[in-house]
């Protein structure tokens, strides 16, 4: 299940929710330009070979196969941000990406299959798969190759959203002489954008989110993906600025409003640009506490 979603009235989540559209139109239309070129080129080498085959057969092969492997992309976007593909971590990826795709394989063929006997039941005839161990080893071969891509695309896209947005890191220890800050509590983040690089204020960070194997730092209605966990960046910020409210948020104290109780135990948190935060009910009391409205 996802984490529930910070809400604002503010423009950057209206934009998001156009991001979430343009996503999700890219494979709908990849899938249905796959559909229709397959579909045609398989009539046409059905006509040129004077096979047999009604026309809406390989329309069905084709389409069924496209409704599969959209039905899929949900699931490779959720593993491919519980097991990002990095070259910093390939070599720990790729067993899990590899048994991804041996699933991903059988979800595929099963569901296409169930497609097809269904619509070619409905047309008074029985879709014969052929030999299952050999089909299914031919149509890895394939499926495999669609998983990679999928992955390929999936994690070139998050790269040029980060860069693009800008991607936050933490300052570490400098090559010669004593830091200027504490590494330990970062009072700064180093953000890159564009080539360009610039620094954040720690407490000009009003929230975070957790996302994946990154952390959102919300900053003037701007997002700057941290590569980090929840817990480690927690760790790190100072305590009397920062509090934790959920298992996917952390606030900025100085950006709260007003904490709103709900009938569960749990509660919203309305900070002062109008965004609304999810708490649960085991940060409530402590974050009423911290906030100063205990």
């Amino acid at each position: 299940m996802n984490a529930p979603t910070a809400t604002t009235t503010s423009g950057p989540f209206r934009s998001d929710r156009w991001r979430r559209v343009f996503e999700g139109g890219f494979w709908v239309v990849t899938t249905c330009i796959n559909a229709v070129a397959n579909s045609i080129t398989v009539l046409i080498d059905i006509e040129n070979s004077g096979l047999g085959f009604a026309a809406w057969e390989p329309v069905t092969w084709e389409w069924s196969s496209g409704i599969l492997m959209l039905a899929l992309v949900p699931a490779v976007v959720w593993f491919t941000r519980r097991v990002p593909f990095h070259w910093d971590g390939w070599r720990r990826a790729l067993p899990w990406h590899l048994l991804a795709s041996v699933v991903f394989c059988l979800v595929h063929v099963v569901g296409m299959v169930a497609i097809r006997e269904a619509v070619y039941a409905w047309q008074g005839g029985d879709y014969d798969f052929g030999s299952w161990p050999r089909q299914l080893f031919y149509e890895y071969l394939k499926d495999v190759r669609s998983y990679a891509g999928m992955v390929v695309i999936i994690e070139g896209y998050r790269f040029i959203r980060r860069r693009w947005q800008g991607e936050a890191s933490l300052l570490g220890e400098p090559d010669e002489g004593p830091p200027i800050e504490p590494v330990e509590r970062p009072e700064r983040f180093l953000v890159r954008k564009l080539g360009r690089e610039f620094l954040v204020a720690a407490i000009d960070v009003e929230w975070l989110q957790a996302s994946g194997n990154y952390v959102n730092l919300r900053v003037r209605g701007h997002d700057y993906p941290l590569r980090s966990t929840m817990a480690t960046i927690e760790e790190r910020l100072d305590p009397s600025r920062f509090a934790r409210i959920h298992r996917s948020y952390m606030v900025n104290l100085g950006q709260v409003a007003s904490i709103e109780p709900l009938d569960t135990g749990d509660a919203r948190v309305h900070l002062a640009d109008g965004t609304v935060l999810p708490c649960s009910r085991r940060h409530r009391d402590a974050l009423r506490e911290r906030a100063g409205f205990a």
